[in-house]
């Protein structure tokens, strides 16, 4: 099914509105399939990526700034988000010991754990991009990089 048929729309302005619009719609499609995965370990894809970015500064701690710089979707309220890992015991927060103004957030043994669950099940996150081979993923990244460069 092309794009066309996924949103009732027959016309587009040019071909690059045509795109921007399937990246857009397909950014949507992607999300909900990834959101679905994680729900059964009640976790928001918000909340797996800050999970993912504190394991891979792991041992050391990151502040809330430096998290929300990697995150993927910048518009998040990283504290808030941190806050609910706390609750689920998923990572901790100190006060940073340079500078008393930061907070440091570090993953728990059990977000490492949850990571480590997740990790076991990828190949369900990567039936996402099951319609395309390996040459067409690599394909499509590099497309994806260069419209941002």
């Amino acid at each position: 099914m092309g794009i066309e048929e996924d949103i009732h729309q027959n016309t587009f302005q040019n071909v690059k509105q045509k795109a921007m619009i399937n990246l857009l719609f397909t950014y949507g499609w992607a999300i909900e399939k990834i959101k679905a995965f994680l729900a059964a370990e009640d976790i928001t894809h918000q909340q797996f990526n800050i999970l993912r970015i504190l394991r891979g500064a792991h041992p050391d701690p990151l502040s809330t700034l430096q998290i929300r710089e990697r995150m993927l979707d910048k518009m998040s309220d990283t504290s808030r988000i941190v806050d609910r890992l706390i609750l689920k015991e998923l990572v901790k927060k100190t006060t940073c010991p340079k500078d008393k103004r930061l907070v440091d957030v570090i993953i728990t043994g059990k977000g490492l754990e949850l990571l480590e669950k997740l990790d076991a099940h990828s190949n369900a996150m990567d039936e996402v991009m099951n319609n395309l081979t390996d040459e067409e993923a690599s394909q499509l990244s590099d497309l994806l990089d260069k419209l941002r460069s």
